[in-house]
């Protein structure tokens, strides 16, 4: 549907064979006459072709400009590519400018393409994440997500596919809809597969230990050991010396009650995103995950001081700890940019 659409609209700005001989025929008719006679009939002809090949050579740019979009969205979304309807709405600020390009509204569902570019400066890069600062304007809650489905390093320009789901299966009615960004973070950097320098055969029980409420987490036995939305973790010490990763800390390691408890500090993660994750690997290099994680802080408040934790706790025997080296996956960002991008564009449900 999207890409007939605008090949319609090419198709339409074509000016007829019988157009084109009838104005040349106009003009040639009337070189014999007066100059006065052929300067103002010449002003009308000259406007009307200067039109129609105006749009002639505007459209198709037009079209060439989306037809990468059209592409990816055949790629990442094949099924229901063709119910996206065109939008072309764009709002800048701070010298970003946000587009979305085109929508399918369905039910309580809205699925949206948006592109984010940088006019002016190098903000915008093939790491750009929205940092879950995008939302329509909607009475109900709604749950989201969004995909990085792109990214033109010429034109410095990041696509997103937005998902947003109205709980409570509130169909999204109304004569338009308003889909807004406040931030987004980039320049963000994976380190994979770091080995982290601890001789595990020396951890022992941990002396310290606090009960927290958790902001987060997961695994397989997470629901065993928080209880009412508290658990049980080290209590944070001073960060070790020669970690490998700027932004975040190794900040406790020792057993709880028979579990490994592994402790790392994520600093100024309401600014950076900085997340990770530990894992083991034996002698043979095998892979051991978590059973469980824990996100904690040491305030609720978005202070500067303010730092985030994570604990991953796991089910290995303390004497066969030596026989394990510790690794971690992580991931940090260079650049939080803060603006206001709003579009509003009108609401047409997919029928």
């Amino acid at each position: 549907m999207f890409k007939e659409k605008y090949k319609h609209m090419i198709d339409q700005v074509h000016p007829s064979d019988e157009l084109v001989c009838d104005v040349l025929k106009s003009a040639h008719s009337r070189n014999k006459k007066k100059n006065v006679l052929i300067s103002s009939f010449r002003k009308p002809v000259t406007a009307i072709i200067a039109i129609c090949i105006c749009m002639f050579l505007a459209i198709p740019i037009l079209a060439a400009t989306l037809e990468p979009i059209y592409q990816l969205m055949y790629v990442v979304s094949p099924g229901i590519a063709q119910f996206f309807m065109p939008v072309q709405k764009s709002d800048e600020n701070k010298g970003i400018k946000m587009e979305v390009v085109s929508a399918y509204i369905h039910g309580n569902v809205a699925e949206i393409y948006i592109t984010m570019q940088d006019l002016t400066g190098d903000r915008i890069d093939g790491t750009t994440d929205l940092y879950d600062s995008y939302s329509i304007n909607r009475p109900f809650d709604s749950s989201a997500s969004c995909q990085r489905v792109g990214y033109d390093e010429k034109t410095k320009t990041a696509t997103f596919l937005i998902s947003i789901t109205e709980w409570g299966n509130q169909k999204i009615t109304g004569d338009k809809i308003t889909f807004s960004v406040k931030e987004f973070l980039s320049h963000k950097k994976n380190y994979s597969d770091v080995g982290i320098p601890l001789d595990l055969s020396l951890v022992t029980t941990a002396k310290d230990t606090q009960k927290v409420y958790t902001t987060g987490g997961g695994g397989k036995d997470y629901q065993t050991y928080v209880d009412e939305g508290k658990a049980i973790v080290l209590t944070p010490s001073q960060a070790t010396a020669g970690f490998p990763v700027d932004g975040i800390d190794l900040t406790g390691i020792g057993y709880i009650d028979d579990k490994l408890h592994v402790q790392m500090a994520l600093n100024d993660r309401l600014k950076s995103d900085n997340h990770g994750s530990f894992y083991l690997k034996d002698t043979n290099e095998k892979k051991v995950e978590c059973n469980y994680n824990i996100y904690f802080t040491n305030q609720y408040e978005h202070q500067e001081d303010r730092i985030d934790y994570c604990e991953c706790v796991f089910d290995i025997p303390q004497e066969k700890l030596g026989n394990y080296s510790l690794y971690g996956d992580f991931v940090t960002s260079g650049m939080l940019t803060e603006g206001n991008w709003r579009v509003t564009f009108p609401l047409e449900q997919a029928k």
